[in-house]
């Protein structure tokens, strides 16, 4: 009877397409810090990780475009609210032996004070305040915002932007953004994204803030 021995390869040497995702069983969370120390920080591919699965996903070069508009309409909306914050882009959020998640960008709000002059994150900080992604989201992405207990996640897909709030530890779906209640958030965010393609970043957000905070006032 012939027998046989798993092939084991480091991760490092996977090749995803742009746009790609794999889904990793079984992975326990010593194979999961061992694979972001071999994968390192400098890289293209974003991990999820929640409950013992790993989600390796490699993004399109255009979901580029809606994660930084949406980022600066976030920070434009809270300089026009007088409210200060931190940027921690798509840092690495870990909750010890369950979930580990990296944002395309978000935002420290509330704690903002707290995470000043953190360059590395610490055992006992808090989730951001906000959290953005571009492309899908997969359930495996959200429930690892979950644990982690981010309270407010923006999904921009296709289109269309939704909202998760956590209530009660779960995620519900919402047309209104506690953070800035009094702005439909899920009309202007796309509808200037999709501007942006037609007349560029820069336009688009001038734009923007002409119609919709300066015309709030």
């Amino acid at each position: 009877m012939t027998s046989f021995s798993p092939i084991v390869k480091p991760i490092s040497q996977m090749r995803l397409a742009p746009g790609s995702a794999v889904t990793i069983p079984n992975v326990n969370w010593q194979e999961f810090e061992s694979i972001l120390a071999e994968l390192g920080e400098k890289r293209a591919a974003r991990l999820a990780y929640s409950q013992g699965t790993l989600e390796i996903m490699l993004p399109l070069p255009e979901h580029e475009k809606p994660k930084d508009i949406i980022s600066d309409i976030v920070k434009l909306f809270l300089k026009a609210t007088g409210r200060r914050y931190e940027p921690f882009g798509s840092t690495t959020f870990k909750k010890e032996g369950a979930a580990g998640v990296e944002p395309d960008a978000c935002f420290y709000i509330q704690n903002y004070q707290q995470m000043i002059g953190r360059r590395r994150l610490e055992p006992d900080d808090p989730p951001p305040d906000l959290a953005i992604e571009s492309d899908v989201t997969s359930k495996t992405t959200l429930d690892a915002y979950q644990g982690i207990g981010v309270p407010e996640v923006w999904v921009y897909d296709s289109g269309k932007l939704t909202l998760y709030v956590l209530r009660e530890g779960k995620y519900i779906l919402s047309d209104i953004s506690p953070t800035f209640p009094e702005i439909p958030i899920t009309q202007v965010i796309p509808d200037t994204v999709k501007r942006s393609w037609q007349v560029g970043h820069v336009q688009a957000l001038e734009e923007f803030e002409s119609a919709v905070i300066r015309g709030s006032r």
